[in-house]
């Protein structure tokens, strides 16, 4: 008897092709659209994955903050607290120093560590300039970051020490200043001073301001120093030996630089120790909010595409409401009617969720396919679970919008159809 049905639900579709597509066109755009969110963030979830494990899967980060106590402080002068607390963000935190990541490395379960700072320069070689992030870090970086240099070589730590003029450049940069030219041994003006080119990373596939691929690195001491005019780091990358004791090095790298800095109250800690698992849940948590803002408006298209999907049901019944009424002169039951009806209610919207999921997932393709062309790794990706929540959303509203039509349909008086038709 269901095979009947959905024979019958099928042929009602098929008789009207084009009105059979506009109807789930809502529901192309909705299911599409949660789709192509959903598999994005996967991708957008691999990259930044695969940034952070830039860094090493066993690292801890090292950020100068402003303590606690003193935001406090500051919200708690109402409007002049808020200013206050602006200029107090504008100024840098220069608690942050080389012994500091010296006597880190001194931690039991800590195999390396580095500090970092960054400036901004204008970067010329032979009339060509480029403003440019400076990117001064300790020469343990290239044993921890895990960026591969394509030429040459990185800095060692006597050139770090030595204030040495040295630069290993992002792959875009050196592409821009030298194109074909080898830039090995080449110097470049970086501000006031000369720096010899001594290696080229590979491509990171980074993006944003801070992109990698763009940027100049040099010893940090040197940035320091001749550059910056400054003795403080932003921040430093703690390779661990065991990262299954992250948590408990934390609290000793905590430790060490509360001792270091002179405070008693972890309240004034003018410091923020982070691990690979903390920042990745912090990530985690803005992107599911995201995620859900977007899957909440096109679940707007959703409604709107079951409403139109209602409202077509409704001009069926009475297009064919002679069709039901000698149905029913012939034996035909009311739930009878009602199932052929709300079967192809159904349909419809099953049919719109996958047009929809095969949009969405081809858009959400193309997008890696862009990412990976400007050589991030992003991942194509569309989550199971996305696709069985899509049908099951088209399902249900086949149902809830396809009642009222079935059981109008469903309710005809046999006579007064035929009557009517």
């Amino acid at each position: 008897m269901h095979n009947i049905y959905l024979k019958q639900a099928i042929r009602g579709i098929k008789s009207n092709p084009s009105r059979t597509l506009l109807t789930t066109l809502g529901i192309m755009i909705g299911i599409g659209t949660v789709i192509l969110v959903l598999s994005a963030g996967e991708g957008f979830k691999s990259y930044i994955n695969s940034q952070v494990e830039a860094f090493g899967t066993n690292t801890v980060i090292v950020q100068t903050s402003i303590p606690a106590s003193t935001k406090s402080r500051s919200a708690a002068g109402g409007t002049s607290g808020e200013a206050k607390n602006s200029a107090s963000n504008a100024v840098p935190i220069t608690t942050l120093k080389i012994r500091d990541v010296e006597d880190i490395r001194q931690i039991p379960n800590v195999k390396n560590a580095y500090g970092a700072s960054v400036g901004q320069q204008i970067v010329t070689y032979k009339g060509i300039s480029k403003t440019s992030f400076i990117f001064g870090a300790s020469a343990a970086r290239f044993d921890i970051d895990k960026g591969v240099i394509a030429k040459g070589r990185g800095y060692s730590v006597q050139e770090d020490k030595g204030l040495a003029q040295v630069a290993v450049l992002g792959n875009s940069i050196a592409l821009d200043l030298f194109g074909s030219e080898d830039p090995l041994g080449k110097l470049i003006r970086v501000g006031n001073y000369n720096f010899e080119v001594i290696g080229v990373y590979e491509s990171k596939g980074s993006f944003g301001p801070m992109n990698e691929d763009e940027q100049v690195f040099i010893p940090v001491t040197t940035l320091q120093k001749k550059i910056q005019g400054i003795d403080y780091l932003i921040y430093s990358v703690v390779e661990l030996q065991d990262n299954s004791k992250a948590d408990a090095t934390s609290l000793d790298i905590a430790d060490v630089l509360r001792h270091n800095h002179y405070i008693n109250d972890p309240s004034k800690d003018d410091f923020k120790v982070q691990t690979q698992k903390e920042s990745l849940s912090t990530f985690d948590t803005i992107l599911q909010a995201v995620t859900f803002l977007l899957i909440a408006i096109a679940s707007i298209s959703l409604v709107v595409g079951g409403v139109g999907v209602m409202n077509i049901m409704y001009v069926v019944v009475t297009e064919r409401i002679g069709e039901i009424g000698l149905k029913k002169a012939l034996g035909a039951r009311g739930k009878d009617i009602l199932y052929e009806f709300l079967i192809e209610a159904v349909l419809l919207t099953i049919i719109g969720g996958v047009i929809g999921i095969l949009g969405g997932s081809f858009l959400a393709f193309l997008i890696s396919k862009v990412a990976q062309s400007m050589g991030l790794a992003w991942k194509f990706i569309v989550p199971i679970s996305g696709v069985i929540i899509s049908v099951s959303v088209s399902m249900i509203i086949g149902v809830v919008f396809g009642v009222f039509p079935a059981r109008n349909a469903a309710r005809l008086d046999p006579i007064v159809a035929l009557n009517r038709e």
